[in-house]
């Protein structure tokens, strides 16, 4: 089943991919960027590593024995925060929508931070590997934020 959640993932990433390269990053390029805004380069490997941790975070809780309710509940507020993951890229990259991008953004961190609290319970170990995942997404806020303020 880590297979099936990491392809998921991978799906995921693959699709946010493909929306940011060629015209996107043209487009991206050409945009004012806000304090502390990384290299380019540094945002495949980040999320490589973040749709791998939340890949193996969702197996943990799927694995674990009792609690079926929970459980269950933990894995859709997971589905949810992937769904408006996957959202976020067409927004912001595919239809260059700024703003959109930050209320697709401000839901998504909601979600994880959701999605890792209800982790956490279940799962101390799960949770921790989520948590570099809300901090990303709320860096990623920051500079969503940054990027439609500096370019409205």
């Amino acid at each position: 089943m880590l297979v099936g959640f990491l392809g998921v993932c991978l799906a995921v990433a693959g699709t946010a991919g493909v929306l940011t390269v060629g015209p996107a990053l043209l487009w991206y390029a050409s945009l004012a960027r806000p304090l502390l805004s990384p290299p380019n380069w540094l945002f495949g490997p980040v999320w490589a590593v973040m749709y791998g941790a939340m890949a193996v975070a969702a197996w943990m809780i799927w694995r674990e024995p009792g609690l079926p309710r929970k459980r269950r509940t933990a894995l859709t507020f997971w589905g949810v925060q992937l769904a408006l993951n996957a959202s976020w890229s067409p927004v912001y990259f595919g239809l260059h929508m700024l703003g959109a991008g930050l209320v697709v953004i401000l839901a998504l961190l909601a979600a994880v931070a959701a999605t890792t609290k209800r982790f956490y319970r279940l799962d101390a170990k799960a949770g921790l590997l989520m948590a570099p995942y809300v901090a990303w997404v709320g860096f990623a806020t920051y500079l969503n934020a940054g990027f439609w303020w500096l370019n409205r």
